[in-house]
C-alpha cells in the first residue's frame, strides 16, 4: 500500500505469534478504523518500555525494585516453581492453582540452537538455592527433548539432593478427547496419571 504501511506490518509480522494477515488487521485497525487509539498505544509501550525490567530475584517483569510475586508476603517462599519464560508464569497465575514463588530461565538448553547454561537465568538461580529457605522445586518446563535436557541439568547440577524435586504433569487438556491426542501426549498422560480419591 505504501513504505511507512509495509513497514509497520513487518514490524507488527515479527511479534509472537502474528502472521501477515494478522499484522495487516492489526495495522488497518490502528490506522483506519480506530485511530485515535493509535497515540495511546504509542504512549504505554513507552511507558512500559522506560519504567519495566527483569526483576532481579525471579526474572519476571518488574516495575518496582522486585516483581509483586516476590514482595508478596503471603506467598509460599519454599516453594519454587521453574518456568522457560514469564508467559508461563502469567498462565499459572491466571490458574489461580500456585501460590508460590517463581524463577523464569528465559529459555531452555538447546544446543541446536546455540543455548547453553550460560544463556538462562541460572546464576541468580543458584544463589536463591544456597540463600533461600526453598524445600520444594516444581519444574514446570516444556516436555520436550529440551525441556528434559533443561530439567535434567537442574536436577544433576544445581538443585541440592536435600530439596523436593518435582515435574508438573503432561497429559490431555481439559474436554480433549484421547482419539485426537497424539503419542507423546498419551504417554505422558499415562505417566502422570494418580490415584482416584
Amino acid at each position: 500500500m505504501s513504505p511507512a504501511f509495509d513497514e509497520l506490518v513487518q514490524r507488527l509480522k515479527a511479534l509472537p505469534g502474528l502472521g501477515i494477515r494478522s499484522a495487516e488487521r492489526i495495522a488497518l485497525h490502528l490506522l483506519v478504523q480506530k485511530p485515535d487509539e493509535t497515540p495511546a498505544l504509542q504512549k504505554a509501550l513507552s511507558v512500559a518500555a522506560a519504567k519495566l525490567h527483569r526483576c532481579p530475584i525471579c526474572g519476571n517483569l518488574a516495575e518496582g525494585e522486585c516483581c509483586s510475586i516476590c514482595a508478596d508476603p503471603n506467598r509460599d517462599s519454599q516453594t519454587l516453581c521453574v518456568v522457560e519464560n514469564v508467559p508461563d508464569l502469567l498462565a499459572f497465575e491466571r490458574s489461580s492453582a500456585y501460590r508460590g514463588r517463581y524463577h523464569v530461565l528465559h529459555g531452555k538448553l538447546s544446543p541446536l540452537h546455540d543455548v547453553g547454561p550460560e544463556e538462562l537465568n541460572l546464576d541468580n538461580f543458584a544463589t536463591r538455592l544456597r540463600e533461600e529457605n526453598i524445600r520444594e522445586i516444581i519444574l514446570a518446563v516444556s516436555n520436550d527433548i529440551e525441556g528434559e535436557a533443561t530439567c535434567h541439568y537442574l536436577t544433576e547440577n544445581l538443585i541440592p539432593p536435600e530439596i523436593t524435586v518435582s515435574r508438573i504433569g503432561f497429559g490431555l487438556p481439559s474436554g480433549a478427547g484421547v482419539v485426537f491426542a497424539d503419542a507423546t501426549t498419551l504417554r505422558s498422560a499415562l505417566e502422570a496419571r494418580r490415584p482416584m480419591s
